[in-house]
């Protein structure tokens, strides 16, 4: 199975990222989830919705919107808009399911409980370079 998600961003609808993995470590996680929601909010007053996608010049980022979370993730360009959004629709259903609305709603700001999901969601992450070497040597 192709894995069609590249790396995963899960943010509050103001901005604090609860969960990432990031490929590329140049971008600091806290700056883009506070970007990503700021421009979610002014997409939103200009239009119903909010953003729903963008692409740079070799990424495409989808973004789904579900209880007052942002799941964003990036792509190849290669890759349709809406299997990729599928496929965030599962980690999406994932993340509710680890973390229901109990745990949620008495949520103490501490994002480090949400540091285990990632290996809930590996069969939908491509694997960074380090995996990728690891494996090639094992």
């Amino acid at each position: 199975m192709v894995k069609i998600l590249k790396d995963l961003w899960i943010l509050t609808s103001t901005g604090v990222v609860l969960y990432s993995r990031v490929q590329d470590e140049k971008i600091n996680p806290q700056l883009f989830g506070g970007l990503m929601s700021a421009l979610n909010m002014f997409a939103e007053k200009l239009s119903d919705g909010g953003i729903t996608n963008f692409e740079l010049s070799n990424l495409k980022f989808v973004v789904v919107k579900r209880r007052d979370f942002l799941f964003i993730a990036s792509t190849s360009n290669k890759i349709k808009e809406k299997r990729a959004e599928e496929e965030l629709k599962k980690v999406g259903d994932l993340f509710f399911k680890n973390y229901p609305q109990e745990v949620l709603l008495e949520w103490d700001n501490d994002i480090s409980i949400f540091s285990d999901f990632g290996s809930a969601i590996e069969s939908s992450l491509e694997k960074d370079s380090t995996d990728k070497m690891k494996e090639a040597f094992w």
